[in-house]
């Protein structure tokens, strides 16, 4: 009988306890031991199998009265005496922030205390010990109680790890799991000043210059240094997806998902499960989606679907693609088209500013696992990748994202209904139903709504997404004599072939929305611009003008 798949356990013990199907990356744990740094960062995307190795190094390093070391045995760890001669020798402080998302601060700081509580109450077997002061016994059962000022709780790391050093005599590991998701939350939901406040006081107590620690982990999604959550912490060594240390340690390796599907039978699908849950870049090496291969297997009856994009809101991710300007939208294109682009990547992201700049943007999507490095330089000390879309699953999450940015404006009939009625060349009704989602979505993707000839970037992503199953849709590309906006280009030649050029109003040169859509419709019969679709082979072509004034616009056919 094949062993059973973990979908949602991270727990070690338990995968190992009841035979779950394990990819044993217990290395890890030689990694981090002979790592001489002593506070670690590894951000990582989620689902990548960062709670399930933190829980690992907690039944590693765990001084507890259960004897674990029989999880380790058959694993690679087992063959190194040395690291497994300080298997459960240390007291552990272990912090999970994964479900601390809240959406108002109130809520956020009494979880809070609920979590630092919960610490205590995991090792309030120190107060039976004579160790303890009784003033300092007294703190802690004001802690257990909620009964203390709010800033004993923020200092309750710093707090902790002293009592349990005297209790233990050694110095305490801290491991903290996904420490970002308040950050996330406090950003998405207008508490981030506050929270950030928490963070840094909270952190800064038990990593920083903190005598009775020994060793801390740390795992989230960003680094968010400039937060100055680390600040001033030399001891701090960060590790994201695009450095070589603990490559290997999260998500799939090529051998380990052949291996996988192996096991279960089905390794004549290798090729579709590589385009599908494929394309990650850790350091050198590849990796797969360790959360959607798990997924897969367990339903591959089903055959192929998206499992890791839809454990999330990706709400974050919209909001950063939705408030990019201009040069993003483009670029989104380019990357929905299956193309490279190259970025700077900023490994110190300030969250605040992601939605703000357009390379923060970028680093964000690839830290998040949106995106993929094809290609690693580094030129006078900062850091450039070539970025693509990592597979079909998040591809078809990009495609949703921008074809849902038309549901907010405009109905999906009547979406539908203006791209039919453009490429078969029914203008009267697409002129319609365009104006009407050029007054809807003007200041949705152009948060300034100064600019709106800049919406109809969004507007070509659309028929991107919408159309790519007949027609190759290109914008701002060279042909004739200069530069089309957009161009509608069908797969079958007997179809009708469309230029647009989009034009906005100079009222400098009291220019009017009428003569501006000619003006339009001019440059794209004066450039020639219809010669693309002429080499094609495709004879019958629309030539439209679109003018811009505000919200205001027209269109003219040739």
């Amino acid at each position: 009988m094949n062993k059973k798949i973990s979908i949602g356990v991270s727990d070690f013990k338990d995968i190992i306890d009841n035979n779950y199907y394990f990819v044993d990356k217990s290395l890890f744990i030689k990694e981090i031991v002979e790592d001489g740094s002593k506070v670690i960062l590894l951000p990582r995307p989620r689902r990548f199998g960062k709670t399930l190795n933190m829980s690992m190094l907690k039944y590693f390093y765990e001084k507890s009265e259960e004897d674990n070391r029989h999880l380790f045995e058959g694993l690679k760890i087992n063959n190194y005496e040395d690291i497994m001669s300080m298997q459960g020798k240390y007291p552990v402080i272990y912090i999970t922030f994964k479900d601390e998302k809240h959406s108002k601060w109130e809520r956020c700081k009494n979880s809070f205390k609920l979590l630092v509580r919960g610490l205590f109450r995991k090792h309030d077997y120190i107060l039976e010990s004579s160790v303890l002061k009784q003033y300092e016994k007294d703190q802690i059962l004001e802690i257990l109680m909620g009964k203390a000022p709010y800033e004993v709780y923020l200092n309750g790391l710093n707090i902790l790890s002293e009592y349990l050093y005297k209790y233990h005599k050694q110095k305490v590991i801290i491991l903290i799991d996904e420490y970002d998701v308040p950050i996330q939350s406090g950003y998405i939901n207008d508490y981030y000043n506050e929270v950030i406040e928490l963070m840094r006081i909270f952190l800064s107590g038990g990593l920083k210059d903190n005598t009775y620690l020994e060793k801390s982990v740390l795992t989230g999604i960003l680094r968010v240094a400039k937060e100055s959550i680390f600040s001033g912490m030399n001891n701090l060594k960060v590790s994201t997806l695009i450095s070589s240390h603990y490559s290997s340690s999260f998500g799939f390796l090529e051998d380990e998902m052949q291996d996988m599907l192996k096991y279960y039978g089905i390794e004549y699908e290798t090729k579709e499960v590589q385009n599908w849950y494929n394309g990650y870049r850790f350091g050198d090496k590849t990796i797969y989606n360790p959360w959607s291969i798990l997924n897969y297997v367990d339903n591959y009856r089903e055959g192929f679907k998206s499992y890791w994009v839809n454990t999330s809101s990706n709400d974050l991710v919209k909001r950063v693609l939705a408030k990019g300007g201009e040069t993003l939208k483009m670029e989104l294109e380019d990357l929905v088209e299956g193309k490279e682009i190259e970025k700077e990547i900023n490994e110190n992201i300030v969250m605040h500013d992601i939605d703000k700049d357009s390379n923060n943007a970028w680093s964000f999507l690839l830290f998040s696992g949106y995106l993929k490095v094809i290609d690693k330089k580094i030129q006078r000390g900062r850091t450039y990748c070539k970025l693509k879309i990592p597979n079909l699953e998040v591809k078809y999450l990009y495609e949703d994202i921008i074809l849902a940015w038309f549901r907010e404006n405009i109905s999906g009939e009547k979406f539908n209904i203006m791209l039919k009625s453009l490429v078969t060349g029914d203008i009267k009704v697409f002129s319609k139903i365009f104006r009407e989602f050029i007054l809807n979505s003007v200041s949705y993707f152009d948060v300034s709504g100064k600019e709106s000839e800049k919406v109809y970037h969004s507007f070509v992503l659309g028929a991107l997404i919408a159309l790519s199953d007949e027609y190759q849709v290109k914008s701002n590309r060279e042909s004739g004599y200069g530069r089309y906006d957009i161009m509608i280009i069908p797969r079958d030649i007997n179809k009708k072939g469309i230029v647009i050029e989009f034009k906005k109003v100079d009222k400098d040169d009291n220019e009017t929305l009428e003569k501006c859509a000619q003006n339009a419709l001019n440059q794209i019969e004066d450039r020639n611009y219809k010669r693309e679709l002429l080499d094609r082979g495709v004879k019958d072509i629309i030539e439209l003008g679109i003018a811009f004034e505000g919200k205001k616009t027209l269109i003219v056919e040739s």
